[in-house]
């Protein structure tokens, strides 16, 4: 018989990754909020709700891993980004475009200009739907203070929200062409497919091949992927895989032994790039060292 508790695993995982940013740290958040499920229930105390209760560690637990790493994320070396998941299509299309909105690096960044509270309020509210009386028992709020939190975050966050093209298969199309053109050293290929004012962001931790600041525009951002490319090479890199990495297209650049040494993501609308996201830091991308047993 299935276990209906351990069955909540997947939603509070996606809870934690999505106020963290972090897989791995994510997952240690889970496993502490099922420990102390059975640790109050075998000592006798009945729960109602396992999902309300273990939603609500879950958050908290969260809220407070935020505010302790905030001084780490002050003095982390160049640009901080997510660490990066691999998403797959489910056959809902409507519900997986509505999950991986939540889950593109963009949006994950943006979220890391709120507050613990409010991130906590903006994501149970907005992408996983719990009422303000729940929110307001997790975050230790009243319902009306939830609300005007609410109000606030979604303002905030959709004013800088991303825009996705919607076919996902446009998005492979130009995906492939856009890797194709890099690997090449294609400029003038690149700079047809990326928008005027595309925005590339890497995050190396200071131990892996990435540019310190975000560079803009499109001649910039060619050239910057031109010597990328090369880098690449010097490195050692010697295969890259399409991926769908935080529901959005993208690839992943492995090494002679098949790790992953780099994952690159792609937000596309309108036909063109507007933005990447490149992981490259080595603690950022263990959780994909899996992927390289994966048939091709």
């Amino acid at each position: 018989m299935d276990d209906p508790v351990a069955e909540l695993r997947p939603l509070l995982f996606s809870i934690a990754y999505r106020m963290l940013g972090s897989a791995s740290d994510a997952e240690d958040i889970v496993q502490e909020a099922f420990l102390r499920f059975h640790r109050e229930t075998g000592a006798g105390t009945e729960v109602e709700s396992p999902k309300s209760y273990l939603s609500a560690v879950t958050t908290r637990l969260c809220i407070d891993h935020l505010r302790s790493a905030r001084v780490r994320r002050e003095s982390y070396v160049g640009t901080w980004l997510p660490e990066p998941l691999l998403t797959e299509e489910t056959s809902d299309v409507e519900r997986h475009a509505e999950t991986a909105d939540s889950l593109s690096m963009g949006f994950l960044v943006l979220l890391e200009s709120l507050t613990p509270v409010e991130r906590a309020v903006f994501l149970l509210r907005e992408v996983f739907e719990y009422d303000y009386e729940e929110i307001a028992s997790v975050v230790g709020k009243n319902e009306e203070n939830c609300r005007q939190i609410a109000v606030r975050a979604r303002r905030h966050v959709h004013s800088g929200k991303p825009r996705f093209e919607a076919s996902k298969a446009e998005r492979d199309k130009l995906a492939r062409r856009f890797f194709a053109a890099a690997a090449e050293g294609n400029v003038q290929g690149l700079v047809s497919m990326l928008a005027a004012d595309v925005v590339a962001y890497a995050d190396g931790g200071g131990k892996g091949f990435a540019f310190p600041r975000p560079v803009h525009g499109r001649e910039k951002v060619a050239r910057l992927l031109q010597a990328g490319a090369a880098q690449g090479q010097r490195l050692g890199v010697v295969e890259m895989r399409l991926a769908e990495i935080n529901g959005q297209t993208g690839a992943l650049f492995l090494d002679p032994d098949g790790v992953t040494v780099a994952a690159v993501s792609l937000d596309i609308a309108d036909g063109q790039i507007q933005t990447l996201h490149a992981v490259s830091n080595p603690e950022k991308l263990e959780h994909l060292r899996e992927f390289r047993v994966r048939p091709s």
